[in-house]
């Protein structure tokens, strides 16, 4: 569906109720106890599962000493058909996307695990130079202000199409995968390995094996 996202970037709640007696409307209570679902654990909307799992995006960007920098986002998704969405909070990443106005992004995977979680766990802003720490290198993408980093076999190369209010717009101008992870001219999930944030256990998982097929294994209840 055309705008949809993947990730629920917010929710909220406006209830009001009006007496037969015309009086002014009034906000429901939010005090009131949950009710319990038959079946099931209730754990309230104070919780780290919003959707899951969710994938480990890297996002590259240069910086104003054209040093790369690497974030991990968690909120990302595909917003059109051309287009990602990320949300995210002040990060050196977001200094740069406003003096370059394009990053890339790859897509940590089961052979980049440690490296992957060290960039979330560093800022740019203390390590500079954490790309170079954690042994990656880069090539300047030929269609966009930022970095290829190297080690990640597919890359997006993106423009930002708008950032504001914490949430990131960026079209995609390039995709280019290695050939390693290609089967028949396609990228292949299973030799690229991705790995997904599993909010639930804080842990990382990986995906690979085809479980169904899309818009076919449905078919079988269309009349």
């Amino acid at each position: 569906m055309k705008k949809a996202l993947y990730i629920v970037l917010a929710m909220f709640l406006v209830a009001a109720c009006k007496n037969t007696n015309n009086q002014t409307n009034t906000d429901m209570s939010t005090d009131e106890p949950l009710k319990e679902v038959a079946g099931r654990k209730n754990f309230g909307p104070d919780h780290a599962l919003v959707t899951t799992p969710q994938p480990c995006v890297m996002i590259a960007t240069w910086d104003k000493d054209h040093t790369p920098d690497i974030m991990m986002a968690a909120w990302a998704g595909q917003y059109d058909y051309k287009q990602i969405v990320v949300s995210m909070s002040k990060h050196k990443t977001t200094e740069n996307l406003e003096l370059t106005r394009a990053f890339t992004v790859s897509f940590a995977d089961i052979n980049t695990i440690a490296e992957s979680d060290y960039f979330g766990l560093v800022s740019g802003f203390n390590v500079p130079d954490k790309v170079a720490k954690a042994g990656f290198t880069v090539t300047p993408s030929p269609n966009v202000d930022a970095p290829i980093i190297n080690e990640y076999p597919l890359t997006l190369e993106c423009k930002v199409v708008s950032w504001s209010d914490g949430i990131l717009v960026g079209e995609v101008v390039n995709m280019s995968a290695d050939e390693r992870i290609l089967t028949d001219g396609k990228v292949d999930l299973a030799k690229l390995q991705p790995i997904v944030f599993d909010a639930a256990s804080m842990s990382y998982r990986a995906i690979g094996d085809i479980v169904g097929k899309a818009w076919g294994d449905g078919k079988k209840y269309v009349e």
